[in-house]
């Protein structure tokens, strides 16, 4: 008698599906102590039965194999994240790589290079751009201007305070030197009444003889 093929798909029958659960346990089990067996391989095999029960194979330590899983794994998700790292910046650097192309492409056009290209609508577009870029650059320079005047009378009030000092200055200095003026020419120009009198009561007569006698 032929045996058909069994459909993969869940058995609705308990009793029919914990018999297959029982039978195909224990040829995984056996398989897996073959393959460990015939080809020197660390086999861990981990099942759980419908209601939780647990069932387990391994060839050495089930705790050193898991170990050595999380650690395959745990290099191997490492290695495959650098990569997708590695190839997320080639793509964002082509991407901005052809940006700049076009970028660049744009400024020329702007300068008025390479227009033999661009089809009326975009040479329209281009021209309005560069109006509405010298609106903006004239309105720049005027208001660079305007501060410009600002500061400039600003510097010429100050310069003016500053000279109006020096003139208010310089006036009254001279304004003390006329008054200092008269106070030292009438100093000079009058002798004191002793040295007058001194002056009017010399001597001027003439002795003849030796000193110490009378006068002849």
């Amino acid at each position: 008698m032929v045996r058909g093929k069994t459909q993969m798909k869940r058995i609705e029958n308990p009793t029919s599906r914990q018999v297959t659960f029982s039978k195909r346990r224990g040829g995984l089990l056996k398989k897996a102590f073959e393959l460990s067996v015939l080809c020197d391989a660390e086999v861990a095999l981990i099942v759980f039965s419908p209601r939780g029960r647990l069932y387990e194979f391994a060839s050495a330590s089930m705790q050193k194999t898991i170990e050595r899983y999380k650690t395959s794994t745990k290099d191997n998700t490492r290695s495959q994240t650098v990569q997708q790292d590695i190839e997320k910046i080639k793509a964002d650097a082509e991407g901005l790589s052809k940006k700049l192309e076009a970028l660049d492409a744009y400024k020329r056009k702007l300068l008025g290079y390479n227009l033999e290209e661009c089809a009326i609508e975009e040479l329209q577009s281009l021209e309005v751009k560069i109006e509405k870029s010298l609106v903006s650059i004239r309105a720049r320079k005027a208001r660079l201007f305007e501060a410009q005047l600002a500061k400039l009378r600003q510097k010429e009030v100050t310069l003016r305070k500053e000279n109006e000092d020096l003139w208010g200055q310089r006036k009254n200095e001279h304004q003390m030197t006329a008054a200092l003026a008269p106070v030292t020419a009438a100093g000079q120009s009058h002798p004191q009444p002793e040295q007058e009198k001194d002056e009017m009561e010399v001597e001027t007569e003439l002795f003849i003889g030796l000193p110490g006698r009378g006068r002849s």
